[in-house]
């Protein structure tokens, strides 16, 4: 998706959380409920979104469909489309949506394809077939708005859609941050990674080695020192390409960022 221009200075004066949770929490079930009552406690309106990458290639290896995965990413011919859909669209959305309104969090499950929410592009074919995962070209920003100012929130799932009945696995921090773009023109949007780790660490295995600050010249220096490197790198690009196009600032952390409770998290801007 093309990163769009910033709207001018007071244009957006609703605030927006848009979270995405990574897959080590929503596989531990205590981590999980943790998370959903951190979440339901922030003010509206806020988006969720969620991947599960890890509980479908449980799945699919219960089914005997071979799991391959290069780089990272997930090879989806079209036994692993079903595979997804059955725990992404199923399973973990659903029982993220009955965790939150058991909150009192009014949340309805989506998919990019509901709604005509998200859309996708598959991705053309370089040096690896990935499949059947999607690029993505389009957010509703105007849908999602609508469904915003009447009170419900959000939770999409990592699937999109190619607008020919296709559905397509694409990469859910991707999907947070094209969703933060996109509604960066209606509100003042703070996009939230949660995850494992306390947020940019010094030293990996040291939760208060966390880097609380950086701006574009701090991750130019990171980069250089390797400080950020492996899965960290697609999750910082990702932020960055966000915050150039229009989302106010990103937070990296553990869910407890999401009430300051924790001052170990990493703040982006540019």
């Amino acid at each position: 998706m093309k990163t769009k221009s910033v709207p001018p200075s007071g244009a957006r004066g609703l605030k927006l959380n848009i979270v995405k949770v990574g897959g080590n929490i929503i596989e531990k079930e205590e981590d999980l409920q943790n998370f959903l009552d951190a979440f339901a406690a922030l003010p509206e309106p806020k988006i969720l979104v969620h991947g599960g990458g890890k509980l479908a290639s449980q799945l699919a290896e219960r089914l005997n469909i071979p799991v391959n995965m290069v780089n990272g990413r997930r090879i989806t011919d079209a036994e692993t489309v079903e595979v997804i859909t059955m725990v992404y669209g199923g399973k973990v959305n659903k029982s993220i949506v009955a965790g939150l309104q058991a909150r009192d969090c009014n949340a309805i499950g989506f998919s990019g394809a509901d709604g005509n929410a998200i859309l996708s592009v598959k991705r053309p074919v370089k040096d690896i077939d990935f499949g059947f995962v999607g690029d993505v070209v389009a957010v509703d920003a105007a849908m999602i708005h609508n469904l915003l100012s009447i009170g419900i929130t959000p939770a999409f799932c990592a699937i999109t859609h190619d607008g020919k009945g296709q559905l397509l696995n694409t990469n859910a921090d991707t999907i947070a941050c094209e969703l933060a773009i996109g509604l960066s023109e209606k509100y003042e949007v703070t996009l939230n990674y949660c995850f494992e780790k306390a947020g940019v660490l010094l030293d990996i295995n040291n939760d208060n080695s966390v880097v609380k600050d950086i701006n574009s010249d701090k991750y130019a220096e990171l980069l250089n020192e390797k400080i950020i490197a492996d899965g960290m790198l697609p999750k910082m690009e990702n932020c960055f390409y966000a915050l150039k196009g229009g989302v106010h600032k990103v937070h990296l952390g553990k869910p407890e960022m999401l009430h300051h409770t924790n001052a170990n998290f990493t703040t982006l801007r540019l």
